[in-house]
């Protein structure tokens, strides 16, 4: 299996994979039906999640019921437990929107919840985050999860956030980390093919491997930036139950 998922993400469109792949692992999620973790996005419960990576591939990582990932269920428990984003009805950008949460997202904040992207089938505006087509101050909060290390310039693009965000609005701007974890952020390099950037930047299609300055990048774009342990906050229990990578911080943009 961890082959056979790490074949089809590395060579199957992105697109194609968003209209396929939640019947497809549906089925497949019948064979994994069992007590030991728990989705809290979909609610379900599995002997163990799918494993996923595009090369190297991680165990109990892909929920076959809602195709969420451990990042998007530690960012569904973050906003749950720390914010108001599930007790009231706010406006809500979300760029490149990932398929578990639209729905539960939609039911939540109404007509407030705006869905964006360049490709996405799902997205309700086709934009450029670097330039986006919304006025200044309309967004309680945005949502920009493993988007900026495709963006060419995303410092303007970090800058485009703070500028839609209402005053006292916050973006959670989660971004891909690689071991060893540069002190600075490697970008800028003569790389222009994708074997190249794969071996710099971690992924074919990324521009950039963020490092340990990433926090100050964020507050650069005029935010106050935080770096929050929050998976090492819920503790080993829960990061067993939810599919969770214990050493997994939130990264908080506040207006």
């Amino acid at each position: 299996m961890h082959r056979i998922i790490s074949l089809v993400i590395r060579w199957v469109p992105r697109t194609v994979l968003q209209r396929v792949a939640g019947p497809v692992l549906g089925l497949v999620g019948l064979f994994y039906q069992g007590r030991r973790v728990n989705c809290p996005i979909c609610q379900r419960w599995f002997r163990s999640f799918l494993p996923y990576g595009r090369r190297r591939s991680r165990g109990n990582a892909l929920c076959p019921g809602c195709l969420s990932l451990e990042r998007h269920r530690l960012i569904w428990l973050y906003l749950k437990e720390q914010t108001s984003f599930f007790s009231r009805q706010l406006k809500v950008l979300h760029i490149a929107p990932e398929l578990c949460f639209i729905r539960p997202f939609e039911q939540q904040h109404g007509s407030g919840y705006v869905t964006a992207d360049l490709e996405s089938p799902w997205a309700k505006v086709k934009m450029d985050i670097q330039h986006m087509p919304f006025e200044d101050n309309v967004f309680d909060v945005v949502l920009c999860n493993h988007v900026l290390e495709h963006v060419e310039n995303d410092r303007l693009a970090l800058q485009e956030i703070r500028r839609v965000l209402r005053p006292g609005g916050f973006a959670v701007l989660q971004v891909p980390f690689y071991n060893p974890v540069p002190d600075k952020t490697v970008e800028d390099l003569p790389v222009t093919d994708a074997a190249g950037r794969a071996k710099h930047y971690g992924q074919a299609d990324h521009l950039r491997r963020y490092g340990k300055d990433y926090i100050q990048r964020i507050a650069g774009a005029g935010m106050h930036a935080r770096e929050i342990p929050f998976a090492n906050e819920l503790g080993p229990e829960s990061c067993a139950r939810h599919g969770l990578v214990p050493t997994e911080k939130i990264y908080i943009g506040v207006k």
